[in-house]
């Protein structure tokens, strides 16, 4: 996992060229004013779904196989718990289709704002859209990138 601000993102330069292509997505575009929906990047194997939401006081960990993920923050606040998918007791079989395993359990936190991104590789099992200090309306850019 990675977590920084989008200012550094010059430190980051050593990362896979999909992610790069990723990163540039978010760099080249006016995400303020972006619709909400998927993009495709470079086909299936790289695409960005903007969304927004309400933050929520609970939720499950989830891990991915397939894709790795970039969520950086467009707007708003949230917190993403953390931790490694051997730490977490699995709450759902692996979803194929939709590339997703849920799990229950504990982690440390992030607290992700405008202007923050992190990467989930899949043992990286995260926990988006919880309430920080209070409600936040999020709107957010999540990078699928095919490993």
């Amino acid at each position: 996992m990675i977590f920084d601000n989008i200012k550094n993102i010059d430190t980051y330069k050593f990362l896979d060229e999909k992610i790069q292509k990723g990163f540039d997505f978010i760099l080249n575009n006016d995400l303020k004013n972006i619709e909400n929906g998927k993009y495709n990047i470079e086909n299936s194997n790289i695409y960005a779904n903007i969304e927004e939401y309400e933050t929520k006081e609970e939720g499950l960990f989830e891990a991915h196989k397939k894709y790795i993920d970039i969520q950086y923050i467009i707007s708003g606040h949230e917190k993403i718990e953390i931790s490694d998918i051997k730490n977490l007791e699995k709450h759902t079989e692996y979803n194929e289709e939709k590339d997703i395993t849920f799990f229950n359990g504990q982690g440390g936190c992030l607290t992700m704002k405008e202007g923050y991104f992190a990467i989930f590789y899949p043992q990286d099992g995260h926990k988006p859209c919880i309430t920080d200090e209070q409600k936040s309306h999020i709107k957010k850019i999540v990078v699928k990138i095919l490993i």
